[in-house]
């Protein structure tokens, strides 16, 4: 029988993954986001990130069917995950570079 939890695990990185796609494929994101980073696609790639990291500590370490034999892989899954995805988050809030004026040659 599925539980509740693991339901509501699939929905919120089900969620993730196809906000962050969207960002990535058409460069839209929520005015929350658009407001906050000036690069929406590569926000969309920390979110993917964000969900891929916490889908395999969901699915591989407390929602799993099995217990793993070294606990520590979904740990190290989840902390991948949010580290590697707040350098890319870190990367898309910069301010965009400063444009260069046109040089003339005489």
């Amino acid at each position: 029988m599925i539980s509740v939890l693991t339901v509501l695990g699939a929905v919120v990185v089900g969620a993730l993954l196809v906000l962050g796609a969207v960002q990535v494929a058409t460069g839209w994101a929520p005015r929350r986001v658009r407001d906050d980073a000036p690069r929406p696609r590569l926000s969309g790639a920390a979110t993917l990130v964000h969900g891929v990291g916490l889908a395999v500590f969901l699915f591989l370490g407390p929602l799993g069917s099995a217990v793993p034999r070294q606990p520590a892989i979904p740990l190290l899954g989840l902390a991948a995950g949010n580290i590697v995805g707040a350098g890319l988050r870190r990367l898309a809030r910069r301010p965009p570079r400063a444009a260069l004026p046109p040089t003339t040659s005489s």
